[in-house]
């Protein structure tokens, strides 16, 4: 038993995910291996209430898709995000109002602007990020908070490396100008 445990710590997600088919103890481990990730980055998106929720359905959709996973792929993070993130797209709405939230409490609080609010957000990031496009919203958020790298965003959402650039480059330019109020916006060179 030992051994086949060692086995199956030695394998890639993708051969995790393939072996999967055959046995549930293979799943187990690529859920051991990335549930924390996908919990944590989920629960900054719309608290630590429907992470719960919201990271074991990521994996329960993972583990009813595992036959469309590409076994030739090593990493498992970025399909994982990309459920998850699909999933968040159902959470939209509440993300949007919680963020919009955030930020009246910004505007009707007598506390310095820079102080953060109970979960950690400052006010005037969470305005910030409800402003964004929410295709902005998700590229910057898996960055930052997934802490995928483009190429690995680009594989979660299904989209060119190129328009996880431009996405990025966007969103940052808009967080820039309303965080930084002394950058003046530069003109479109479209």
């Amino acid at each position: 038993m030992a051994s086949r445990a060692l086995y199956v710590h030695s394998l890639t997600d993708g051969e995790l995910i393939t072996q999967s088919s055959l046995t549930a103890e293979a799943f187990h481990e690529l859920f051991d291996r990335h549930f924390k990730a996908v919990h944590r980055y989920v629960a900054r998106r719309v608290g630590s209430d429907r992470a719960d929720d919201l990271a074991s359905q990521t994996f329960t959709v993972a583990f009813a898709r595992r036959a469309t996973f590409r076994s030739e792929v090593r990493d498992g993070r970025p399909w994982l995000f990309g459920i998850a993130t699909n999933l968040l797209m159902n959470e939209r709405r509440a993300e949007q109002r919680s963020l919009e939230a955030v930020a009246r409490i910004q505007a009707q609080s007598l506390r310095p602007a820079a102080e953060p609010v109970e979960d950690g957000l400052d006010p005037l990031v969470a305005a910030s990020l409800a402003e964004l496009d929410p295709d902005q919203r998700d590229v910057l958020l898996l960055f930052a908070w997934g802490e995928l790298s483009y190429e690995e965003i680009a594989l979660a959402l299904a989209i060119p490396v190129g328009t996880v650039r431009s996405r990025m480059s966007r969103a940052r330019r808009h967080l820039r100008l309303r965080l930084e109020p002394s950058v003046q916006p530069e003109e479109d060179s479209r």
